[in-house]
């Protein structure tokens, strides 16, 4: 983890208000909707995001030890809101990677910059069957 987590405090009081507007439609970027594992208050955290075949990879940018990567976790999953659409998500795993193959070239660059290696992957889930289908 890189960046120090007195500055993820001041994003989390502060500039998180500000930019989760805008992240929900910016490239590389969108808004985590998760529950509080204790407060169980539904939380908007705005996350550098990539397309995956499955899903989507999120850049941990303070460490795969911050409150909302444990909230998704714990939940199983989260919606997110990236390029004005919410997906729900699937929790995978948390994942490190030093070379971080799973970003684009220039996040890619910023992020090994910034010393950040670790990521979660979140995968699609799948569709809901209709009202009173039942599955084989």
């Amino acid at each position: 983890m890189a960046i120090p987590r007195w500055v993820a405090r001041v994003n989390r009081r502060a500039t998180n208000h500000i930019t989760a507007p805008i992240a929900r439609y910016l490239p590389g970027f969108g808004v985590i909707i998760h529950r509080g594992r204790k407060t169980d208050r539904v939380y908007q955290t705005p996350v550098m995001v990539f397309a995956a075949p499955d899903g989507y990879t999120v850049a941990l940018i303070y460490g795969a030890e911050s409150q909302w990567v444990k909230n998704v976790i714990a939940a199983g999953g989260c919606d997110l809101q990236t390029r004005g659409r919410v997906e729900e998500l699937v929790a995978g795993r948390v994942f490190h990677d030093e070379s971080r193959a799973s970003v684009p070239w220039l996040p890619r660059k910023v992020l090994g910059l910034l010393r950040v290696a670790d990521f979660l992957s979140l995968t699609r889930r799948p569709p809901h069957p209709p009202e009173g289908e039942v599955g084989t």
